[in-house]
């Protein structure tokens, strides 16, 4: 059940709202604090967990907190819908559009006039780093004096091929800026505050696979800072130029390589590696991860964690997206399986030892939602209940009928658990069947405890913090 009357109830300011709200539907806009959240006696209640058909839903029933599990015996049948093309169009924000977030909350813009902003990390200091991957540059933001903006803005290094992960090293005091391009992975020496580069990136991984299908690489450290995880999505959907190994071919090959891997040109692909700092050690992490385009390590217990863009093809509600603790040498299915042991009838019968090897996702998202980056809330400034919260970007889908994604969810953890929930955190770049004004894509916690978010639509970062206490 929601968590969310029960904040209210224990937050003053939010119990004088939640009471206004009940005289009468209040909603609130960008320009005077709580965005767009829609108050109502109903609101009151907590909200039940939709499961089964119901939680696979749309655009047309996100609202924040809208909870949601979905389950891997709940899925339909392969093709129980047509596989729809149905490509979204992105367009300004129209007059008066508001997003969406909880009472207690709001959100406003932090920065704009960028070039395809993607994935953003904190430094120490508070500087917000930025991927600018189409531009090939990273860009650093410093917010203002209140953290409510953005109030310097330079362009740390350019020149890049595809940027995308950024990760800084030591995590406490770091001396280099790490950067994941599609094909390889560079650092930049660094002080505590440098805005610009001091010279040339060092090559620390010369190769990656690259040159088709998925680009995005991210890279972090782990809690001890002795491994160095990247990346790599699949270079096609789902494997179709895999082709099939005879048996001893097949033997030689699980001999040499870890549970699950691909060969040909998805060898070293939908995978996670794992290096140490210098870029030496190199190995397969973990493997049947088709798209794993967020990497985040849980900064309580240490474990890594995938943001994972699932296959397309299958129909409307097939496979879910998810959000998931990714073990060391498990094997998550792609491309023979997926969500445990459905076979992909696309590869019927190829691969049955790894049938009951497969693991099942820790947090099923809404199919073709298209999860980016996640990242683990440590701060003060949200109520305490959020602490150890995932939060993840939904790009936003293509692959389906009706549109899903668009939005910013939480993942429900406890004690570092995930309990398979998450709900909507922030709402409303939906306008339409057909037009959007914004896709999220990175999400960042800044130093004062708010979120920063990031979305490519139309280039601009936001910001979601605890609202105003005074009346």
């Amino acid at each position: 059940m929601s968590q969310w009357p029960n904040l209210l109830r224990a937050n003053s300011f939010q119990t004088r709202l939640l009471r206004r709200s009940l005289a009468g539907a209040v909603l609130v806009g960008l320009g005077t604090g709580l965005a767009g959240f829609l108050l109502s006696p109903g609101h009151a209640q907590e909200a039940p967990v939709l499961g089964g058909a119901a939680a696979f839903g749309s655009w047309h029933d996100d609202a924040p907190g809208k909870r949601r599990h979905i389950t891997a015996d709940a899925l339909p049948p392969p093709y129980a819908s047509p596989s729809a093309g149905n490509t979204v169009r992105v367009v300004r924000a129209p007059a008066g559009a508001q997003l969406k977030v909880l009472p207690g909350f709001e959100v406003k813009p932090f920065a704009s006039g960028l070039s395809g902003p993607r994935l953003l990390r904190s430094a120490p200091n508070g500087d917000i780093f930025v991927a600018e991957t189409g531009a090939g540059r990273v860009r650093v933001l410093r917010p203002g004096e209140n953290g409510a903006a953005a109030g310097q803005n330079e362009v740390f290094a350019s020149g890049l091929h595809g940027p995308f992960g950024i990760a800084f090293y030591p995590a406490d005091n770091p001396e280099w800026v790490y950067v994941a391009n599609t094909d390889s992975v560079v650092r930049f020496a660094y002080r505590d505050g440098d805005m610009k580069a001091r010279g040339a990136p060092e090559t620390i991984v010369a190769q990656l696979p690259a040159g088709r299908g998925h680009s995005t690489r991210d890279v972090v450290f782990s809690k001890d800072g002795a491994k160095m995880f990247v990346s790599v999505g699949s270079a096609s959907n789902d494997g179709e130029d895999l082709g099939r190994l005879d048996a001893a071919a097949l033997r030689k090959w699980e001999q040499d390589q870890p549970l699950g891997a691909a060969w040909g040109s998805e060898s070293e692909r939908a995978d996670v590696l794992v290096f140490d700092p210098q870029g030496k050690e190199r190995r397969i992490f973990a493997t049947g991860i088709r798209n794993c385009v967020g990497l985040a390590v849980n900064p309580t217990t240490g474990d890594l964690w995938c943001s994972t863009n699932e296959r397309d093809g299958f129909g409307d509600n097939l496979p879910p997206d998810y959000i998931t603790r990714v073990r060391e040498g498990g094997f998550y299915g792609w491309p023979w399986y997926y969500i445990g042991a459905h076979e992909d009838p696309r590869h019927q019968g190829e691969r049955p030892d790894l049938k009951d090897k497969t693991i099942v996702p820790d947090v099923l998202i809404q199919p073709h939602s298209a999860s980016l980056q996640l990242m683990f809330y440590s701060g003060d400034q949200f109520p305490a209940a959020l602490k150890g919260s995932a939060f993840a970007a939904e790009h936003g889908s293509w692959n389906r009928a009706t549109r899903t994604g668009y939005k910013i969810i939480r993942a429900i953890v406890k004690d570092g658990v995930p309990t398979g929930e998450y709900e909507d955190f922030v709402t409303g770049f939906a306008i339409d069947d057909t037009s959007v004004w914004g896709r999220p894509v990175g999400i960042t916690q800044a130093k004062d405890g708010s979120l920063i978010f990031s979305e490519d639509g139309n280039s601009t970062l936001w910001r979601v913090s605890g609202a105003s206490r005074s009346e």
